[in-house]
């Protein structure tokens, strides 16, 4: 049986705005059956874009198009550029050992050059992961101590003194209400300068 048959490579360019200060970094994307947009944070089911609704215009709703089907990548794009959010995730080519996106059922085939990323966005201060596996991968190819979910450790990328934050997955898998996962990363938000505290 021909197992590299089911390798998915990343379906997304990197997002990356030339004034990104913040790079997130999650795993990789849901299947494309689960899809509301074609852009990161996809799935309606996931709550990434409600967080960020809540925490900049007090509106979990603010990112969902008007008939609340779909976010609304336009919307989602201005925002972050405006903002310098950069956006990709840490795995590029991976294997789904079942059919859902659970991190713990990701085969990771190739990993992002993080490096590589950060070398095209020479403003950028700090890195975001929103699940264990980022955090692995990161640290695989990043000398930085793992920080607890909601705090940050500080690693030095060529002259750079950048921050890497642990942040609680916006997945509804993740066992914690929307408004303390919003919470936990208003908190980061306001301590990056992005967000009022």
């Amino acid at each position: 049986m021909d197992f590299s048959l089911n390798i998915e490579k990343h379906p997304l360019e990197p997002f990356l705005p030339a004034n990104a200060r913040l790079l997130m970094l999650g795993s990789f994307p849901p299947q494309k059956k689960r899809w509301s947009m074609n852009f990161f944070y996809p799935n309606l089911q996931n709550d990434m874009w409600r967080i960020f609704g809540i925490i900049f215009f007090q509106n979990k709703d603010h990112f969902l198009t008007s008939e609340k089907k779909a976010f609304d990548k336009e919307r989602i794009i201005d925002f972050l550029s405006q903002k310098g959010i950069a956006l990709y995730d840490t795995a590029s080519a991976v294997r789904r050992l079942q059919d859902n996106a659970s991190d713990k059922f990701l085969e990771v085939i190739e990993q992002t050059d993080i490096n590589l990323l950060l070398k095209q966005i020479p403003q950028c201060m700090a890195i975001v992961t929103t699940g264990q596996k980022a955090t692995d991968i990161i640290r695989e190819q990043i000398t930085v101590r793992e920080p607890a979910v909601g705090t940050y450790e500080t690693f030095e990328f060529e002259d750079r003194i950048m921050r890497l934050y642990r942040m609680p997955s916006s997945s509804r898998a993740y066992p914690l209400a929307l408004e303390k996962k919003s919470a936990t990363y208003h908190l980061m938000f306001s301590e990056l300068g992005f967000a009022r505290k």
